[in-house]
């Protein structure tokens, strides 16, 4: 199988290597990687920022990108989300509307395709230590995905998952939150590090940097040790 990739403009400039540690996955897998080097944004954050009519513009791009029917595969559920649940507000009866509705069945966050698509719960990652898992509002409330980063993180070798107690609340990061009411978002964090440090976790992982972002800063006010990792980097662990 041939797949799309879709590396969110935040990955990009911020964690390439989580982008390189998919790509790894993918390839370990059986897939073919197909990346265009023109892609740039789903248009998420000009729509947090209330620009919908550069939203629209940003995501007909994306979607004139991604027009040959392969599945496109992100570790970001945010913009999977945003694929899926505005996208068909914004171009119903526009246009790109046939091809908005091939990309909006096409594409998947990384964990709901090794899965469900590829039927894969084990790529032979090892890392040794405890582990607790946030689950992003995007993936679970947009998306239905909670068993799939849990069987996949399940079979780590040397890898204890303890689930925390509000693992389903949000952390604080909730698109523009930390911009527009940056206090709320701090002690939302800083509530979440109690039950964070509850786990004596080794590692936070999730599948949203921005959630993991927002919660290393909290982390670390915290004084805690807990490392923060994204689905991806544990994946690509111990080959």
């Amino acid at each position: 199988m041939i797949v799309e990739i879709f590396i969110p403009c935040f990955l990009d400039q911020f964690y390439p290597q989580t982008a390189m540690n998919m790509v790894k996955i993918l390839e370990k897998v059986g897939c073919g990687v197909n990346y265009n080097p023109n892609q740039t944004c789903c248009g998420k954050p000009a729509l947090l920022a209330g620009y919908t009519d550069y939203c629209k513009e940003v995501g007909a791009k994306f979607i004139r990108e991604f027009e040959n029917d392969r599945p496109i595969v992100t570790p970001d559920a945010s913009c999977v989300s945003m694929i899926k649940n505005q996208y068909p507000e914004m171009f119903h009866n526009s246009v790109v509307h046939n091809e908005y509705k091939s990309i909006q069945k096409n594409i998947f966050e990384l964990s709901d395709f090794l899965v469900n698509v590829m039927h894969v719960t084990d790529v032979n990652a090892q890392l040794n230590g405890i582990a607790t898992y946030q689950d992003p509002c995007t993936a679970l409330r947009g998306l239905g995905i909670k068993k799939e980063p849990r069987v996949l993180l399940s079979k780590v070798k040397g890898l204890t998952l303890v689930e925390m107690e509000e693992s389903e609340v949000c952390c604080g990061f909730g698109g523009a939150l930390p911009v527009n009411m940056p206090l709320i978002a701090n002690h939302i964090a800083t509530q979440k590090t109690t039950c964070i440090a509850n786990t004596q976790a080794d590692y936070l992982i999730s599948t949203d940097m921005g959630c993991l972002q927002h919660l290393q800063t909290a982390i670390k006010n915290a004084g805690l040790k807990t490392e923060v990792m994204h689905l991806a980097d544990v994946l690509a662990k111990g080959w």
